[in-house]
């Protein structure tokens, strides 16, 4: 069952539909028209008036940055214009609500970053629900995400909150000058593996450790005994992937995992978050 504003969505979805906009990860878009064309038949599509229309496109061109490309072909844009252009169809009616489905999906780097810099602007005027495998989105465009694996929420908060309550491998770096370094530091409680290098006459050493438990005490103390010269000691956070990877471990090779996240936006009216789905 699904819910909106704490009714079913099915009592009203014409209503429903009214306040959602979507973007899907393979973007409708008619090759044989404008740009122009295109966004007047999509806000022909949302039955605004001729007036509200042309308003409505121009806020739109304003927010995703399309002006350039206003009046060349659909056919003839980059993958990143066209995404611009699909979410600019999803916005003219001035959704509160905009579901993205896997938005970088295809874009090379620099058009990736300059989408997620889009969706997080977006996300500023209303609430984002972005849907993605890929991590790295979640960590660059969300305030908030939702794990689902097989279709049951197994985490839901920030990434933070997320990445600290995991049970995940904690990551040290360190870096001293003095004898058994690495061999002292492989010894401690947790450790599951290591690096090691020398820079410039020092050793250091990257540590896996199960848990987390803060190490960081223990090894200036260690150090100190040691009488090693201390250049680095940083504690590392562990990534979204794998936690991610530890929460959906039960799944089948087959089987696939979706994460919800939240880019921070403040809703119309009322208190909500702002949410990415993933």
């Amino acid at each position: 069952r699904v819910l909106y504003d704490q009714a079913p969505i099915s009592e009203d979805l014409t209503a429903a539909k009214e306040r959602l906009g979507y973007l899907p990860e393979t973007n409708p878009l008619y090759d044989e028209m404008l740009v122009a064309e295109y966004l007047e038949y999509a806000a022909h599509l949302r039955h605004l008036a001729p007036t509200e229309a042309r308003t409505a496109i121009s806020d739109a061109i304003e927010e995703t940055g399309i002006g350039d490309v206003f009046f060349r072909p659909v056919s003839e844009l980059s993958k990143g214009y066209r995404q611009r252009v699909g979410l600019a169809a999803a916005i003219l009616h001035h959704p509160e609500i905009l579901v993205l489905d896997e938005p970088t999906e295809g874009l090379d780097p620099n058009q990736r970053v300059d989408i997620r810099n889009l969706v997080s602007e977006l996300g500023k005027e209303r609430t984002v629900l972005l849907s993605t495998h890929v991590m790295q989105e979640v960590e660059a465009t969300c305030t908030r995400l939702l794990i689902i694996n097989r279709g049951a929420l197994v985490a839901s908060g920030t990434v933070d909150d997320l990445l600290s309550a995991g049970k995940g491998m904690s990551k040290y770096t360190v870096e001293a000058v003095g004898e058994g370094v690495e061999e002292a530091l492989i010894r401690l409680p947790g450790v599951d593996s290591h690096t090691v290098e020398q820079v410039d006459g020092r050793t250091r050493v990257g540590l896996s450790v199960a848990g987390h438990d803060e190490l960081r005490p223990q090894i200036f103390r260690m150090a100190n005994e040691h009488q090693w010269v201390l250049w680095e000691l940083h504690r590392g956070q562990a990534s979204l992937e794998q936690l991610f990877r530890e929460l959906t471990a039960d799944s089948d090779e087959e089987s696939s995992a979706t994460e919800p996240a939240e880019v921070e936006a403040p809703p119309p009216a009322s208190d909500g978050d702002t949410e990415v789905d993933s």
